[in-house]
């Protein structure tokens, strides 16, 4: 389990350790465009369904929901991977046919007034999740941890991302992670 807080400069404000994971449907814009909105809705339902199902299991917190995508906030590392990897393989039958993209960053964060994270490794796993084509899983290799058995790293080369000064040394992530009892959520 990641370590403790430190106070904040700002009311209400404390910086935590954290593991966050963006998850997008890629395609979704289009789809409504063709579908329409009834049949946008009815996969959204199962996109949130699936996600929220899978961070009970996984023992992760839905931290808010972006639309289309979520931002998912664990304070253990190999819980987030887990989930992250369950979504790419449940979203590939239950989101079909759209594909789910997704980002994974770790570091320290503010929790800002007890309800919204904010710092660069929130900025770097949304960045990730918005550069990762349909079907693929970014992993930040900076502040990452030991990854759970079954998940398969394949690091790629570094990434250049808006906003971030140096390229971003990236793995891509697959495989798959035993279910087990759920982890400690943010």
């Amino acid at each position: 389990m990641m370590g403790g807080g430190r106070p904040s400069p700002y009311p209400g404000a404390v910086r935590l350790p954290r593991t966050f994971v963006f998850v997008d449907l890629s395609g979704f814009t289009d789809f409504t465009a063709t579908r329409g909105d009834d049949a946008s809705g009815e996969l959204l339902a199962r996109f949130r369904a699936v996600v929220r199902e899978v961070a009970s299991e996984r023992g992760v917190r839905v931290a808010k929901w972006l639309g289309d995508g979520a931002m998912i906030v664990s304070v253990d590392f190999q819980p987030s991977v887990a989930a992250a990897l369950d979504l790419m393989e449940v979203c590939e039958i239950e989101c079909a046919p759209l594909h789910l993209r997704a980002g994974i960053a770790s570091g320290r964060a503010l929790l800002f007034e007890g309800d919204d994270y904010i710092g660069t490794a929130v900025n770097l796993a949304a960045r990730l999740c918005d550069t990762a084509g349909a079907g693929q899983l970014y992993l930040a290799l900076d502040g990452a941890g030991e990854l759970p058995p079954g998940a398969k790293a394949r690091k790629v080369e570094p990434i250049t991302i808006r906003g971030f000064a140096e390229p971003i040394a990236v793995a891509e992530l697959g495989g798959r992670v035993a279910r087990t009892t759920a982890s400690t959520v943010a």
